[in-house]
């Protein structure tokens, strides 16, 4: 059956942020609500990356946490600043999965034996502060909501399209795994952010 890219792409890197989303029994509410209105296909995950450059181990630990600390920086200040209730919420929400993501992805470094080191084709933290310098300068209100959650909905779709070169590209199977789990998470994350987005306009 044939896959088109973008859903290769979507759903690989969903991987990415995946564990993140995971969470533990009795651990607040269910993360994984809305996660799977996709129909989440990991079999796409595995699908030759299309983005240049060749990644190590190192290189994605180091963008997988770029991406897990952007995330939950944001939410956190969504969750102070937002005015709709569902911006509030997704943010809480976005600092409490990545920040149990960015956790898991820290202890699987160390237990590897791995030091992240960002690639040279990495512009991961200079996105995210330009997203979080725009939301810094944006007054509270439907302005501040607005600009929060169509910056989630691009910076998801990013991180999936990273994620899918990470799995590709992954020589640890441990690594590959835990990016494999976060597929459905993700999605969810992707899902959730842009059903807000539509009730926002």
């Amino acid at each position: 059956m044939a896959v088109s890219a973008f859903t290769i792409s979507r759903l690989s890197v969903v991987a990415l942020l995946l564990v993140a989303c995971s969470k533990k029994e009795g651990d607040g509410p269910d993360t994984n609500a809305a996660s799977n209105s996709r129909g989440t296909d990991t079999s796409a995950i595995g699908a030759t990356p299309s983005a240049p450059g060749t990644w190590t181990d190192a290189n994605i630990f180091a963008v997988l946490d770029e991406a897990n600390v952007a995330d939950s920086t944001a939410g956190a200040l969504a969750a102070t600043k937002g005015t709709s209730s569902a911006v509030r919420d997704f943010g809480k929400r976005m600092t409490r999965d990545h920040h149990r993501l960015r956790a898991q992805v820290e202890s699987l470094a160390k237990k590897l034996k791995t030091t992240p080191a960002p690639p040279p084709d990495d512009n991961l933290v200079s996105d995210s502060q330009k997203h979080m310098d725009t939301l810094n300068s944006t007054a509270k209100g439907k302005d501040f909501d607005k600009a929060y959650i169509d910056g989630e909905v691009e910076v998801h779709k990013k991180v999936l399209e990273l994620t899918t070169k990470a799995f590709g590209q992954a020589q640890s199977t441990e690594l590959k795994n835990l990016i494999q789990k976060a597929a459905p998470v993700i999605t969810g994350h992707l899902d959730l952010a842009e059903s807000i987005q539509k009730n926002l306009k």
